[in-house]
């Protein structure tokens, strides 16, 4: 179950933020999860709570936006959805596409508690 180190390179990354802008505590984290990136959404959030104990995300949401597969044809240069394991163009039917998104896990936003109250991280990150 690889989802529990990614979990700690997410608690990392999270915890640098939180460095970063001074906070006390992360009340809610968002990520973007694409089908092809090799992580389950479901065990994520499952084994999540293992990753946050006792770090500054202690009591902090996860967040799991699931991102669709986007794929350009080569062809006709029609942008699109695909299927996992139908990665061809809705417009033309050609299997010549390059794969635009939904190979990525991206952390999207942190929601910090700061002494002045509370502030989210707009930067979004690739998670290791």
């Amino acid at each position: 179950m690889h989802e529990l180190s990614v979990c700690r390179s997410l608690i990392a990354q999270v915890e640098a933020v939180a460095v970063q802008h001074g906070a006390r505590a992360v009340r809610s984290i968002r990520i973007c999860v694409g089908p092809l990136s090799g992580i389950d959404p479901d065990l994520l959030q499952r084994t999540y709570p293992l990753a946050r104990a006792g770090t500054v995300a202690d009591t902090a949401g996860l967040i799991i936006e699931r991102l669709p597969i986007r794929v350009r044809c080569e062809r006709c240069g029609f942008e699109s959805e695909a299927a996992p394991n139908r990665l061809i163009c809705t417009h033309c039917g050609d299997w010549h596409t390059r794969l635009l998104s939904g190979d990525e896990m991206l952390l999207a936003s942190v929601e910090l508690e700061t002494d002045d109250g509370l502030s989210a991280s707009p930067d979004q990150a690739r998670i290791p």
